[in-house]
C-alpha cells in the first residue's frame, strides 16, 4: 500500500520546466518586508539567494512564522526543489534571471515577490 501511494505521488509531480524572468535595476529590487527581501546588489548573489529559496524551506518558514495564523497557512507553499537552478546575467541595468525547477509557478512566483517585490518580469516559460 506504501508503495502504491509513492507511486502516485511521484506521477503528479510538475514536469522540470524552464523560466526566463528579468528584473530591472536589481539593487533597488526589494520585497515588502525588510527581512525576508534580498539585500545585495549582484547578480550572482541573487541568484544564489532565490535558488536557496527554492531549494531549502528557510525563507518560506520565516514568512510562515510572519502571518497572523502560520497554523491556517497551506502547507503546500512550503514546497521545495532540491534540484532547482538559478542563474543571473546582467546586461546594462537589467537582469536576466534562467530557473529550471519542477516547482508550480505559484510556489516560485511567491518566493520571488518575497525577495525582490513585484520588480520582476517573467519573460518565457519551456520544457527544460
Amino acid at each position: 500500500m506504501r508503495c502504491g501511494l509513492v507511486i502516485m505521488e511521484i506521477a503528479h509531480m510538475p514536469a522540470r520546466q524552464r523560466f526566463i524572468f528579468s528584473i530591472d535595476d536589481l539593487p533597488n529590487a526589494r520585497g515588502n518586508s525588510a527581512e525576508l527581501s534580498f539585500h545585495d546588489g549582484s547578480p550572482d548573489a541573487f541568484a544564489a539567494q532565490f535558488q536557496e529559496a527554492l531549494r531549502e524551506p528557510t525563507l518560506w518558514q520565516r514568512w510562515k512564522a510572519m502571518q497572523p495564523d502560520p497554523d491556517a497557512v497551506d502547507p503546500a507553499l512550503g514546497m521545495t526543489d532540491a534540484a532547482a537552478t538559478v542563474e543571473a546575467q546582467q546586461s546594462d541595468v537589467h537582469v536576466r534571471v534562467i530557473l529550471k525547477s519542477s516547482l508550480p509557478h505559484a510556489i516560485i512566483r511567491h518566493r520571488l515577490t518575497l525577495l525582490i517585490g513585484k520588480h520582476w518580469t517573467l519573460r518565457d516559460v519551456s520544457a527544460a
